[in-house]
């Protein structure tokens, strides 16, 4: 036996599985209630999404000086249609008396101050975000409603600003685990139901799963806690999706290649060791281009991207040995009972040899060319819906799919008091220049007032209010005209931030993590596929087909969202998140595809290899898809658009992967090309094909 197949062998062999269980079920106790401390090691704070040598970045820092907690503002907003009278200016009043004794509000309360035209009225609360980011504005938000609706006398009340979006942010966000979990468990019990078609079977996969997401997160919090780690609410709600969604893909494929080994191996040991080898580089493969893209995020420039890649990147480690060893060894441990009612026994036909794939990799076979063509100019039609992506940024009232109290509350605000209220921009520079930089902020185009500096050690501090919506273009070109402006003034060291400087400085450096993460997954992956594949041929027409496949779905995704679902944009990260999950996990599906067609194609040669490979993978392969979709759909049950689009995009890109690129596009470019496909690899050459089954092996394809 091969150092490989014994290697196999390991988490299946008869006493080897017992190890297993037991290694496992200590990990989960040992681990469990860590994973649960996950969410409290959150960092939600504004410092922890944003690029960290970014000027707004750096004004954060700068204000810790000046204001010992970090705070963000939130806004009172009072509006009666026929006008404010002295009886509501008294309860607003009282109010701002009673905010400041809520929980977490920090520093003085401004107001209430009346608009120009005496129609409503704003009172600008500070509340203490401290370490805890988002999770403590919450309860303070929750707090100065109820006691701004209480006694409003037929006042319609809302509560906006940064805080007020923050703390609904925080409300979209809240249960983010429990509900992610809940609903992805569902979506894939009922798949793996139908898929497997066993009342028993099922479990295995999830339980795996489910420890496995476990163990993550226990890695994780204690990454987060003791080793600087950075986690937050984007990250921890993917690592869900993701390891669920993958470590199911890893399962299908596992227990399909069980299973058929089980007809050709009487002792359930021998086949599972069988199906290890031979499967096992496939998913090794696959994890390792997931891991590697993901890793590759840690060159981005904002944090929470540059964060979410290790984040993911342990989860699917994870993810990978618990189906490697704790699945393999489950099954072993059950026996053959659990495929109960359609028992695979010893010696019983393989049923994929002459099922719906075969039939559709006999079509192929006819015209491979006709059809590979076809497909691709079909898929080429799709990424016309390009023209409408528009990944510039989402407003404050276009992030959440319905309209929250802080969203109508900014539009009363806009209505009645200059768009920029509530949102300033932050300004700091030494002392000396503070004079000059104050002038020539407010005599910027778009500047409606400015705050008198404050001075502290050196340093100088005022606010700037816009003329514009803090979150619309106009008010982006204002930061860079003042940024323009007070970088002018001579020994200063000024520079500016604030929520609109914030926005403008995470879209750039997600522009720029976009040229620079995207080709540099692209080449991790040609990488792993040529070693895997030995070849080059193969990996590049297999890239090309993944990035051909990514073009379509963004391109009908992007229709969608602006002619059905009325979104008003897209977030800069959209493009390149949607590209590192389509082409990470949609390689899985080639990779799964060709390391059967390349199996294959030793024995039978390519244009056989690719039909026999259809066959044997292709309902595994469309249902680990169809399961993989639907967890990434999920996401789309969060109130937020950025998550919405995520979902929707990776789902509808893991179809088109799963149905028409790796099923029709892969295998007739395969037929077509024939031992070319293995170039310059040994395959390539007209009498590589026919040798006998490496290590006295019996031929997979056969019983």
């Amino acid at each position: 036996m091969s150092r490989t197949r014994k290697l196999a062998a390991l988490p299946c062999g008869r006493r080897g599985k017992w190890v297993v269980l037991a290694l496992w079920l200590v990990l989960l106790v040992a681990l469990g209630p860590l994973a649960g401390k996950l969410m409290g090691a959150e960092d939600n704070q504004a410092s922890s999404w944003l690029p960290g040598s970014a000027e707004s970045t750096q004004v954060l820092q700068e204000q810790r000086a000046f204001q010992p907690v970090d705070t963000a503002q939130a806004v009172v907003v009072y509006q009666r249609a026929g006008g404010i009278t002295p009886a509501d200016r008294a309860e607003a009043a009282r109010d701002a008396v009673d905010f400041a004794s809520v929980p977490h509000v920090a520093g003085p309360v401004v107001g209430p101050a009346v608009s120009a035209d005496g129609q409503a009225m704003q009172t600008i609360v500070p509340i203490d975000v401290g370490s805890n980011g988002w999770n403590d504005l919450k309860p303070a938000v929750d707090t100065l409603r109820a006691t701004a609706a209480a006694n409003a006398q037929g006042m319609t009340t809302h509560v906006t600003g940064p805080g007020g979006v923050a703390a609904d942010q925080a409300k979209a966000f809240a249960g983010i685990d429990s509900s992610l979990l809940a609903a992805t468990v569902g979506v894939v019990v009922v798949l793996l139901l139908l898929t497997y078609r066993s009342p028993v079977l099922w479990t295995l996969p999830l339980l795996s799963a489910a420890g496995a997401l476990t163990v993550a997160e226990a890695f994780i919090y204690l990454l987060a806690k003791h080793a600087g780690l950075t986690v937050n609410a984007q990250s921890a709600g993917i690592l869900i999706v993701l390891v669920l969604g993958a470590g199911t893909d890893y399962a299908l494929l596992l227990t399909a290649r069980y299973r058929e080994e089980l007809r050709r191996h009487e002792d359930r040991h021998e086949a599972m060791a069988f199906a290890l080898h031979r499967a096992g580089p496939a998913v090794l493969a696959s994890s390792a281009t997931v891991v590697a893209s993901m890793l590759c995020l840690l060159i981005a420039e904002m944090n929470s991207t540059r964060g979410l890649g290790p984040v993911l990147a342990i989860g699917v480690v994870v993810a990978l040995a618990a189906m490697l060893t704790l699945l393999p060894a489950l099954l072993v441990i059950v026996g053959r009972w659990v495929f109960w009612p359609v028992r695979p026994a010893y010696g019983t036909p393989e049923p994929t040899r002459t099922g719906r794939w075969a039939r559709v990799g006999a079509r192929i076979a006819h015209r491979p060319r006709a059809v590979w063509v076809g497909t691709a100019l079909a898929l080429a039609a799709c990424c016309a819906g390009l023209v409408s992506l528009n990944a510039t940024g989402i407003s404050t009232a276009g992030s959440f799919t319905g309209t929250p109290d802080s969203v109508v509350g900014q539009q009363v605000l806009e209505q009645h008091f200059p768009g920029g209220t509530g949102a300033p921009l932050t300004i700091v520079s030494t002392a000396g220049g503070a004079p000059a930089v104050h002038s020539a902020a407010r005599s910027t185009a778009g500047v409606a007032a400015a705050s008198p500096p404050v001075v502290h050690d050196g340093r100088a501090l005022f606010q700037v209010t816009l003329t514009d919506p803090p979150d619309s273009r106009a008010a982006k070109d204002t930061v860079d005209r003042v940024r323009g402006a007070v970088h002018a003034v001579p020994a200063a060291d000024a520079k500016v931030g604030g929520s609109t400087a914030v926005v403008l400085d995470a879209g750039r450096a997600a522009a720029a993590d976009n040229r620079a993460i995207i080709p540099l997954v692209l080449g991790v992956v040609l990488l792993i596929l040529a070693v895997l594949l030995r070849a080059i041929t193969a990996p590049l027409v297999l890239i090309a087909t993944v990035v051909l496949s990514y073009a379509a779905a963004l391109g009908i995704s992007a229709f969608f969202f602006a002619h059905v679902f009325h979104f008003q944009g897209q977030d800069q990260a959209f493009p390149l998140f949607v590209f590192v999950f389509l082409v990470a996990l949609g390689i899985d599906y080639n990779i799964f595809l060709m390391t059967r067609v390349r199996e294959e194609s030793v024995r039978h040669g390519t244009r056989l290899g690719a039909l026999t490979g259809l066959s044997a993978t292709g309902g595994v392969i469309t249902s680990a898809g169809l399961i993989l979709a639907s967890t990434f759909a999920v996401l789309g049950t969060l109130p937020l658009v950025a998550f919405a689009e995520i979902g929707f995009a990776v789902a509808l890109g893991v179809l088109l992967d799963t149905l028409v690129v790796r099923s029709v596009l892969v295998t007739a470019l395969t037929m077509d090309l024939d031992r070319h496909m293995w170039w310059p690899g040994r395959l390539s050459r007209p009498t590589a094909v026919g040798g006998p089954p490496p290590s006295g092996q019996p031929s997979s394809g056969q019983p």
